[in-house]
């Protein structure tokens, strides 16, 4: 289900209520998916929620700071959030440590650091896909990433300028990913990305965005010559629109 709130508009009226939430869960005992974009949820306490949902998607949407906890909250296993600047360490650590989430893709969350999600991490174990994009995170949260969440099969690390090389490498460790999406406006090497793509064994999609065709051509070269042979997995590699190829 997807509802659109009032954030952004000059309407005083607020279209969610504990009362209206209330109504849904006895209409729609099984809800799983709930989709809200510009609402103002400052009125609204997380565990009036319906039970039953597993999935919660937030776009532009303001949270207290008390929220993501209650004894009749849902038990999400994805949460995925755009434009919530609100969210942070504390809402992470609950969100996390109360249910058992499987996804998690967060873009623009800019007071989640590297130090809640060092605690937040051990609740994060049974993750298997991980978004981050626009976040204030350095190398040292790439390490609690690589040392907790060993079931990731697929990352995506795009817009965090203060990545480098050393905590790309320590991303080895994550023995199942399959799927990883970088950038090249962090501070990574083709040397250190093709050096982590020989160390994964099930990695079998590679995108880079911002990389020329030039940048391209040589990142396949390094794969190769490492190896000895040809690489059998298939990487895209992207620069932009219309521009891009396979290696």
């Amino acid at each position: 289900m997807r509802l659109r709130g009032a954030l952004r508009t000059a309407s005083k009226h607020r279209l969610l209520s504990p009362a209206l939430l209330s109504a849904l869960t006895a209409r729609c005992p099984h809800l799983q998916h709930l989709s809200l974009t510009e609402a103002d949820l400052h009125t609204l306490p997380y565990d009036s929620l319906p039970p039953s949902l597993t999935t919660l998607e937030l776009r532009c949407c303001e949270i207290p700071s008390l929220w993501f906890c209650g004894s009749s909250a849902p038990r999400l296993q994805r949460l995925q959030l755009r434009n919530v600047p609100a969210f942070s360490d504390r809402h992470l650590l609950n969100v996390s440590s109360h249910g058992r989430l499987r996804v998690l893709s967060l873009s623009g969350t800019y007071r989640v650091t590297d130090a809640g999600l060092e605690r937040a991490a051990p609740h994060l174990e049974e993750l298997e896909r991980l978004e981050l994009r626009h976040c204030v995170l350095s190398d040292s949260a790439l390490r609690f990433i690589a040392r907790h969440m060993k079931q990731l099969r697929v990352l995506e690390l795009t817009s965090i300028p203060q990545l480098t090389d050393s905590g790309l490498a320590s991303l080895a460790a994550l023995e199942l990913l399959e799927v990883l999406h970088l950038d090249l406006y962090n501070r990574f090497s083709l040397r250190a990305v093709a050096a982590l793509c020989r160390a994964l064994p099930r990695l079998r999609s590679l995108t880079l965005d911002g990389l020329h065709r030039g940048a391209g051509h040589k990142l396949g070269l390094l794969l190769y010559h490492a190896s000895g042979k040809t690489v059998s997995t298939e990487f895209w590699l992207l620069s932009g629109p219309g521009e891009g190829g396979r290696s």
